[in-house]
């Protein structure tokens, strides 16, 4: 989930200027993928992998803007098929675990011996079980907007929970789809997302994207926008493609259940109290019990990145682990 993140709307001053890559580059992770990759900041300093949303946000010049340039070693890249990363809205060998390693063939090609994970909505999820595969590389957890990708929260979004908030966002959503498949919406979906037919795929690719992205932010009250065709066809195939496979985890609630993997290591959690994308519950269930972990409920703050609470929070705790 999250692909508003860093693009709704500017968050404040209060964020580092924005800063030029220092490296750009096309990585080949096999299976013909090649991933868009960047480095900012500091060529020595802290190194710091941020893991964006979706699947199939792609990653924003914005998410730099967290880090103090002459601190943090800034490592950004485009997920399989989105973004700057090609070939565009591919889901061939596009899973959970081609992602997991694809962030540690990153980090192996950069000499890389462990580093700062910071992720959020879906990055967090990607987060999450990097993290648990890889422990040893993984020195802290910057988490926002936690999803665990199980049952209950696609059914939340997708089901009519937060729909009962939005009840005229939640009709428009629905609208297209005949009341006979109603009861799976993320099936429904995937059948005209995959159509072979691009003008439908990129209407319903739209609708998908609009529902999202109008739930993203607390002061959102106008008409859902409308993002590009090709923008928002790579983002909800990808995002649909993962959902529909219950992002390849081996049973619902893995993350937690693996959550042992990653006891010691140090973890902070920043979540919108009003968030409707993903509730709080994700995030107290996952911090509950956790003692490395600091779990933050801002007031006032819904899904994304570029709410001004939640921008905040994670400023202050990426310069508290600066020192």
């Amino acid at each position: 989930m999250d692909r508003t993140a860093g693009q709704k709307r500017t968050p404040g001053a209060f964020l580092y200027p924005p800063i030029e890559p220092f490296d750009q580059r096309m990585v080949d992770v096999g299976d013909g993928h090649r991933l868009y990759m960047e480095q900012s900041g500091h060529p020595n300093g802290q190194p710091v992998v941020v893991l964006h949303g979706g699947p199939g946000g792609g990653c924003s010049p914005a998410m730099r803007r967290y880090f103090d340039p002459a601190v943090y070693r800034v490592i950004l890249f485009d997920q399989r098929g989105c973004g700057l990363s090609r070939p565009h809205a591919s889901i061939e060998a596009n899973t959970t675990w081609h992602l997991v390693d694809d962030i540690e063939r990153i980090r192996t090609l950069l000499e890389i011996d462990a580093w700062m994970v910071f992720g959020g909505s879906w990055g967090a999820t990607l987060a999450l079980l990097y993290a648990q595969a890889h422990p040893d590389r993984v020195q802290h957890l910057i988490l926002r907007g936690v999803f665990l990708a199980m049952q209950t929260e696609l059914d939340w979004f997708y089901g009519g929970g937060a729909g009962a908030f939005f009840p005229d966002l939640w009709a428009n959503f629905c609208r297209p789809i005949p009341e006979a498949e109603r009861g799976d919406l993320i099936g429904a979906y995937h059948r005209r997302l995959f159509s072979g037919n691009w003008a439908s795929e990129a209407q319903h690719a739209r609708l998908w994207a609009q529902w999202e992205n109008a739930l993203a932010s607390v002061d959102h009250d106008g008409p859902p926008g409308e993002a590009p065709a090709d923008y928002a066809r790579a983002f909800a195939r990808l995002e649909n493609h993962y959902f529909v496979n219950n992002a390849w985890l081996e049973e619902d609630g893995q993350i937690l259940r693996d959550r042992a993997r990653i006891a010691h290591i140090p973890a902070h959690i920043v979540q919108g109290r009003l968030d409707m994308i993903c509730p709080p519950v994700s995030a107290w269930r996952l911090a509950d019990g956790w003692d490395q972990a600091t779990l933050q409920m801002v007031p006032a703050a819904g899904h994304a990145l570029s709410e001004i609470g939640i921008s905040a929070a994670l400023l202050r705790v990426m310069n508290r682990l600066r020192e």
